[in-house]
Protein backbone atom coordinates (compact mmCIF):
# COMPACT_ATOMS: atom_id res chain seq x y z
CA UNK A 1 0.00 0.00 0.00
CA UNK A 2 1.14 3.54 -0.77
CA UNK A 3 1.70 5.97 2.09
CA UNK A 4 0.40 9.05 0.30
CA UNK A 5 -1.94 9.59 -2.64
CA UNK A 6 -1.81 13.00 -4.31
CA UNK A 7 -4.60 13.98 -6.68
CA UNK A 8 -3.88 16.57 -9.35
CA UNK A 9 -7.21 17.88 -10.72
CA UNK A 10 -6.37 18.95 -14.26
CA UNK A 11 -8.49 20.83 -16.76
CA UNK A 12 -6.77 22.30 -19.83
CA UNK A 13 -3.57 22.29 -17.80
CA UNK A 14 -1.07 21.26 -20.49
CA UNK A 15 0.80 24.55 -20.25
CA UNK A 16 1.87 24.13 -16.63
CA UNK A 17 0.92 20.71 -15.19
CA UNK A 18 4.38 19.16 -15.73
CA UNK A 19 5.81 21.28 -12.92
CA UNK A 20 3.23 19.91 -10.47
CA UNK A 21 3.90 16.31 -11.53
CA UNK A 22 7.69 16.64 -11.58
CA UNK A 23 7.69 18.19 -8.11
CA UNK A 24 5.94 15.10 -6.70
CA UNK A 25 8.07 12.40 -8.35
CA UNK A 26 10.90 12.75 -5.76
CA UNK A 27 8.42 11.40 -3.19
CA UNK A 28 9.45 7.94 -4.35
CA UNK A 29 7.65 4.62 -4.54
CA UNK A 30 5.54 5.34 -1.44
CA UNK A 31 3.79 8.27 -3.16
CA UNK A 32 0.98 7.73 -5.66
CA UNK A 33 0.25 10.50 -8.18
CA UNK A 34 -3.31 10.55 -9.53
CA UNK A 35 -3.64 12.86 -12.52
CA UNK A 36 -7.36 13.46 -13.04
CA UNK A 37 -7.98 14.72 -16.57
CA UNK A 38 -11.30 16.49 -16.11
CA UNK A 39 -12.57 16.46 -19.69
CA UNK A 40 -9.76 18.67 -20.99
CA UNK A 41 -9.77 19.97 -24.55
CA UNK A 42 -6.00 20.43 -24.83
CA UNK A 43 -3.11 17.97 -24.37
CA UNK A 44 -3.71 17.44 -20.65
CA UNK A 45 -4.84 13.84 -21.15
CA UNK A 46 -1.90 13.04 -23.42
CA UNK A 47 0.57 14.38 -20.87
CA UNK A 48 -1.12 12.37 -18.11
CA UNK A 49 -0.84 9.18 -20.19
CA UNK A 50 2.80 9.97 -20.93
CA UNK A 51 3.67 10.09 -17.23
CA UNK A 52 1.67 6.96 -16.46
CA UNK A 53 3.58 5.08 -19.18
CA UNK A 54 6.92 6.36 -17.89
CA UNK A 55 6.14 5.72 -14.19
CA UNK A 56 3.54 2.91 -14.18
CA UNK A 57 4.03 2.08 -10.50
CA UNK A 58 3.76 5.67 -9.31
CA UNK A 59 1.47 7.59 -11.68
CA UNK A 60 -2.09 6.88 -12.74
CA UNK A 61 -3.90 8.84 -15.44
CA UNK A 62 -7.65 9.02 -14.89
CA UNK A 63 -9.86 10.45 -17.62
CA UNK A 64 -13.42 11.60 -17.05
CA UNK A 65 -16.04 13.90 -18.50
CA UNK A 66 -15.87 17.39 -17.12
CA UNK A 67 -17.14 17.59 -13.53
CA UNK A 68 -15.25 20.63 -12.27
CA UNK A 69 -12.63 20.89 -9.54
CA UNK A 70 -14.82 19.23 -6.90
CA UNK A 71 -15.69 16.35 -9.20
CA UNK A 72 -12.00 15.80 -9.99
CA UNK A 73 -11.11 15.74 -6.28
CA UNK A 74 -13.93 13.23 -5.68
CA UNK A 75 -12.51 10.99 -8.40
CA UNK A 76 -9.03 11.25 -6.94
CA UNK A 77 -10.28 10.29 -3.50
CA UNK A 78 -12.33 7.39 -4.86
CA UNK A 79 -9.24 5.96 -6.60
CA UNK A 80 -6.70 6.68 -3.88
CA UNK A 81 -4.77 3.70 -2.52
CA UNK A 82 -2.60 5.63 -0.08
CA UNK A 83 -3.05 5.80 3.68
CA UNK A 84 -3.07 9.61 3.38
CA UNK A 85 -4.53 11.92 0.75
CA UNK A 86 -3.58 15.35 -0.53
CA UNK A 87 -4.66 17.60 -3.38
CA UNK A 88 -2.15 19.58 -5.45
CA UNK A 89 -3.72 21.82 -8.07
CA UNK A 90 -2.21 21.53 -11.54
CA UNK A 91 -0.78 25.06 -11.50
CA UNK A 92 0.83 24.61 -8.08
CA UNK A 93 3.74 22.48 -6.95
CA UNK A 94 5.57 21.21 -3.86
CA UNK A 95 9.13 21.76 -2.65
CA UNK A 96 11.31 18.66 -2.96
CA UNK A 97 13.15 18.84 0.37
CA UNK A 98 9.90 19.50 2.25
CA UNK A 99 8.22 16.60 0.45
CA UNK A 100 11.06 14.32 1.50
CA UNK A 101 10.51 15.34 5.13
CA UNK A 102 6.78 14.64 4.84
CA UNK A 103 7.39 11.19 3.36
CA UNK A 104 10.01 10.36 5.98
CA UNK A 105 7.62 11.37 8.74
CA UNK A 106 4.88 9.14 7.31
CA UNK A 107 7.32 6.23 7.01
CA UNK A 108 8.41 6.56 10.64
CA UNK A 109 4.84 7.03 11.82
CA UNK A 110 3.54 3.90 10.15
CA UNK A 111 6.64 1.90 11.09
CA UNK A 112 5.80 2.55 14.75
CA UNK A 113 2.19 1.51 14.13
CA UNK A 114 0.86 5.01 14.71
CA UNK A 115 -1.37 7.29 12.67
CA UNK A 116 -2.75 10.83 12.71
CA UNK A 117 -6.00 12.04 11.24
CA UNK A 118 -4.57 15.28 9.89
CA UNK A 119 -1.01 16.24 8.99
CA UNK A 120 -0.47 19.98 8.60
CA UNK A 121 2.43 21.70 6.81
CA UNK A 122 3.18 25.28 5.77
CA UNK A 123 2.39 26.75 2.35
CA UNK A 124 3.91 29.58 0.37
CA UNK A 125 2.21 32.18 -1.84
CA UNK A 126 4.04 32.20 -5.18
CA UNK A 127 2.48 35.41 -6.42
CA UNK A 128 3.41 36.77 -9.84
CA UNK A 129 5.67 39.82 -9.61
CA UNK A 130 6.52 39.45 -5.93
CA UNK A 131 10.13 38.59 -5.12
CA UNK A 132 9.47 38.11 -1.43
CA UNK A 133 7.27 35.07 -0.93
CA UNK A 134 4.75 35.03 1.90
CA UNK A 135 4.91 31.89 4.03
CA UNK A 136 1.90 30.78 6.03
CA UNK A 137 3.07 28.81 9.04
CA UNK A 138 1.33 27.60 12.19
CA UNK A 139 4.07 28.00 14.78
CA UNK A 140 1.99 30.23 17.03
CA UNK A 141 -1.16 28.10 16.73
CA UNK A 142 -0.04 24.48 16.85
CA UNK A 143 2.35 22.39 18.95
CA UNK A 144 5.42 21.03 17.17
CA UNK A 145 7.14 17.66 17.19
CA UNK A 146 4.32 15.70 18.78
CA UNK A 147 0.89 14.29 18.09
CA UNK A 148 -1.80 16.53 19.58
CA UNK A 149 -5.56 17.04 19.76
CA UNK A 150 -7.92 20.00 19.65
CA UNK A 151 -7.40 20.83 23.33
CA UNK A 152 -3.74 21.58 22.55
CA UNK A 153 -4.52 24.06 19.77
CA UNK A 154 -3.88 27.76 20.38
CA UNK A 155 -5.26 30.85 18.65
CA UNK A 156 -5.32 31.04 14.84
CA UNK A 157 -4.67 34.51 13.44
CA UNK A 158 -6.52 35.88 10.40
CA UNK A 159 -5.02 34.35 7.29
CA UNK A 160 -3.59 31.46 9.31
CA UNK A 161 -6.44 29.01 8.88
CA UNK A 162 -5.89 25.45 7.67
CA UNK A 163 -6.50 25.40 3.92
CA UNK A 164 -6.35 22.64 1.32
CA UNK A 165 -2.76 23.70 0.64
CA UNK A 166 -1.66 22.81 4.17
CA UNK A 167 -3.81 19.73 4.83
CA UNK A 168 -2.96 16.05 4.40
CA UNK A 169 -5.88 13.94 5.64
CA UNK A 170 -6.02 10.25 6.47
CA UNK A 171 -7.78 8.78 3.45
CA UNK A 172 -10.17 6.59 5.44
CA UNK A 173 -11.28 9.58 7.52
CA UNK A 174 -12.29 11.50 4.38
CA UNK A 175 -14.32 8.55 3.20
CA UNK A 176 -15.85 7.85 6.60
CA UNK A 177 -17.04 11.45 6.99
CA UNK A 178 -18.91 11.18 3.69
CA UNK A 179 -16.94 13.88 1.90
CA UNK A 180 -18.45 14.45 -1.54
CA UNK A 181 -17.71 17.80 -3.10
CA UNK A 182 -20.27 19.47 -5.39
CA UNK A 183 -19.50 19.21 -9.08
CA UNK A 184 -19.08 22.15 -11.45
CA UNK A 185 -18.46 24.45 -8.51
CA UNK A 186 -15.39 26.49 -7.61
CA UNK A 187 -14.17 27.23 -4.05
CA UNK A 188 -14.93 23.68 -2.86
CA UNK A 189 -11.52 23.54 -1.18
CA UNK A 190 -13.25 25.21 1.77
CA UNK A 191 -15.57 22.22 2.11
CA UNK A 192 -12.62 19.84 1.74
CA UNK A 193 -10.87 21.22 4.81
CA UNK A 194 -13.97 22.12 6.86
CA UNK A 195 -16.31 19.12 6.67
CA UNK A 196 -13.86 16.49 8.05
CA UNK A 197 -12.74 18.56 11.07
CA UNK A 198 -15.16 17.11 13.70
CA UNK A 199 -13.85 13.64 12.79
CA UNK A 200 -10.25 14.69 13.44
CA UNK A 201 -8.98 13.54 16.83
CA UNK A 202 -5.21 13.51 16.28
CA UNK A 203 -2.99 15.96 14.39
CA UNK A 204 0.67 16.61 13.72
CA UNK A 205 2.26 19.86 12.57
CA UNK A 206 5.34 19.52 10.39
CA UNK A 207 7.03 22.92 10.18
CA UNK A 208 8.17 22.70 6.55
CA UNK A 209 7.26 24.90 3.58
CA UNK A 210 5.71 22.15 1.45
CA UNK A 211 3.06 23.63 -0.83
CA UNK A 212 3.75 26.37 -3.35
CA UNK A 213 0.49 28.17 -4.13
CA UNK A 214 0.82 29.92 -7.49
CA UNK A 215 -1.32 33.01 -7.84
CA UNK A 216 -1.59 35.86 -10.30
CA UNK A 217 -3.04 34.44 -13.50
CA UNK A 218 -5.94 36.54 -14.76
CA UNK A 219 -8.11 33.45 -15.28
CA UNK A 220 -7.62 32.04 -11.78
CA UNK A 221 -10.73 31.36 -9.73
CA UNK A 222 -9.46 33.60 -6.90
CA UNK A 223 -9.01 36.61 -9.16
CA UNK A 224 -11.22 39.33 -7.66
CA UNK A 225 -13.29 40.00 -10.76
CA UNK A 226 -13.82 36.31 -11.43
CA UNK A 227 -14.87 35.71 -7.82
CA UNK A 228 -17.56 38.36 -8.19
CA UNK A 229 -18.74 36.84 -11.47
CA UNK A 230 -18.94 33.45 -9.75
CA UNK A 231 -20.54 34.75 -6.58
CA UNK A 232 -23.38 32.22 -6.84
CA UNK A 233 -20.86 29.38 -6.59
CA UNK A 234 -19.25 31.02 -3.57
CA UNK A 235 -22.70 31.27 -1.99
CA UNK A 236 -23.40 27.62 -2.74
CA UNK A 237 -20.23 26.62 -0.91
CA UNK A 238 -21.07 28.96 1.95
CA UNK A 239 -24.51 27.36 2.37
CA UNK A 240 -22.98 23.87 2.37
CA UNK A 241 -20.61 24.95 5.15
CA UNK A 242 -23.59 26.18 7.15
CA UNK A 243 -25.56 22.97 6.60
CA UNK A 244 -22.89 20.29 6.96
CA UNK A 245 -22.52 20.58 10.77
CA UNK A 246 -24.47 21.92 13.71
CA UNK A 247 -21.62 23.67 15.51
CA UNK A 248 -23.61 24.13 18.69
CA UNK A 249 -23.59 20.37 19.17
CA UNK A 250 -19.82 20.01 18.98
CA UNK A 251 -18.51 19.12 22.43
CA UNK A 252 -14.94 20.30 22.03
CA UNK A 253 -14.82 24.03 22.74
CA UNK A 254 -11.67 24.75 20.72
CA UNK A 255 -12.88 22.82 17.70
CA UNK A 256 -16.21 24.61 17.89
CA UNK A 257 -14.49 27.98 18.17
CA UNK A 258 -12.16 27.30 15.25
CA UNK A 259 -15.00 26.19 12.98
CA UNK A 260 -17.17 29.14 14.04
CA UNK A 261 -14.36 31.57 13.21
CA UNK A 262 -13.77 29.88 9.86
CA UNK A 263 -17.46 30.10 9.00
CA UNK A 264 -17.48 33.73 10.12
CA UNK A 265 -14.67 34.52 7.68
CA UNK A 266 -16.53 32.77 4.88
CA UNK A 267 -19.68 34.75 5.67
CA UNK A 268 -17.60 37.92 5.60
CA UNK A 269 -15.99 37.06 2.27
CA UNK A 270 -19.33 36.31 0.61
CA UNK A 271 -20.92 39.44 2.05
CA UNK A 272 -17.99 41.64 1.02
CA UNK A 273 -18.30 40.61 -2.62
CA UNK A 274 -22.07 41.04 -2.63
CA UNK A 275 -21.70 44.51 -1.11
CA UNK A 276 -19.00 45.40 -3.66
CA UNK A 277 -21.29 44.30 -6.50
CA UNK A 278 -23.82 46.56 -4.82
CA UNK A 279 -26.98 46.09 -6.85
CA UNK A 280 -30.35 45.31 -5.30
CA UNK A 281 -30.23 41.63 -6.26
CA UNK A 282 -26.81 41.14 -4.66
CA UNK A 283 -27.85 42.80 -1.39
CA UNK A 284 -30.91 40.53 -1.38
CA UNK A 285 -28.65 37.49 -1.80
CA UNK A 286 -26.56 38.69 1.14
CA UNK A 287 -29.64 38.97 3.33
CA UNK A 288 -30.84 35.53 2.21
CA UNK A 289 -27.47 34.00 3.11
CA UNK A 290 -27.61 35.40 6.63
CA UNK A 291 -31.24 34.32 6.95
CA UNK A 292 -30.20 30.81 5.96
CA UNK A 293 -27.65 30.78 8.78
CA UNK A 294 -30.28 32.07 11.21
CA UNK A 295 -32.75 29.35 10.25
CA UNK A 296 -30.09 26.65 10.55
CA UNK A 297 -28.62 27.78 13.88
CA UNK A 298 -29.95 30.97 15.44
CA UNK A 299 -27.47 30.82 18.29
CA UNK A 300 -24.56 30.67 15.84
CA UNK A 301 -26.14 33.43 13.76
CA UNK A 302 -26.33 35.74 16.77
CA UNK A 303 -22.74 34.91 17.74
CA UNK A 304 -21.31 35.68 14.31
CA UNK A 305 -23.53 38.68 13.67
CA UNK A 306 -22.68 40.26 17.02
CA UNK A 307 -19.06 40.89 16.10
CA UNK A 308 -18.09 44.09 14.32
CA UNK A 309 -17.63 42.54 10.89
CA UNK A 310 -20.89 40.66 11.19
CA UNK A 311 -22.73 43.89 11.94
CA UNK A 312 -21.10 45.58 8.95
CA UNK A 313 -21.91 42.71 6.61
CA UNK A 314 -25.58 43.04 7.59
CA UNK A 315 -25.67 46.80 7.02
CA UNK A 316 -28.75 47.73 4.96
CA UNK A 317 -26.92 50.32 2.87
CA UNK A 318 -24.76 49.59 -0.16
CA UNK A 319 -21.62 50.16 1.85
CA UNK A 320 -20.44 50.10 5.41
CA UNK A 321 -17.47 52.42 5.16
CA UNK A 322 -14.25 51.53 6.89
CA UNK A 323 -15.64 48.35 8.44
CA UNK A 324 -16.53 46.84 5.08
CA UNK A 325 -13.06 47.90 3.94
CA UNK A 326 -11.66 45.86 6.80
CA UNK A 327 -13.68 42.85 5.68
CA UNK A 328 -12.45 43.36 2.15
CA UNK A 329 -8.83 43.40 3.34
CA UNK A 330 -9.43 40.16 5.23
CA UNK A 331 -10.75 38.60 2.03
CA UNK A 332 -7.65 39.77 0.17
CA UNK A 333 -5.40 38.40 2.90
CA UNK A 334 -6.99 34.97 2.73
CA UNK A 335 -7.53 34.59 -1.02
CA UNK A 336 -4.68 36.78 -2.31
CA UNK A 337 -6.65 37.97 -5.32
CA UNK A 338 -5.33 40.81 -7.47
Amino acid sequence: MKLLSVAIPSYNSAEYMRRAIESLLPGGEDLEILIVDDGSKDDTGTIADEYEKQYPDRVRAIHQENKGHGGAVNTGLANAQGLYFKVVDSDDWVKEDALQEVMQFLRELTKDGKSVDLLIANYVYEKVGEKRKKVINYRTALPKDRIFGWNDVKHFHQGQYILMHSAIYRTKLLRDCGLQLPEHTFYVDNIFVYQPLPYVKTMYYLDVNLYRYFIGREDQSVNENIMMKRIDQQLRVNRILIDVHNLSRLKNKKLRGYMRNYLSIMMTVSSVYLIKIGDEESLKKRDELWQHLKEKDERLYRRIRSNVLGMAMNCKTKGAGKIVGTGYNIARKIFKFN
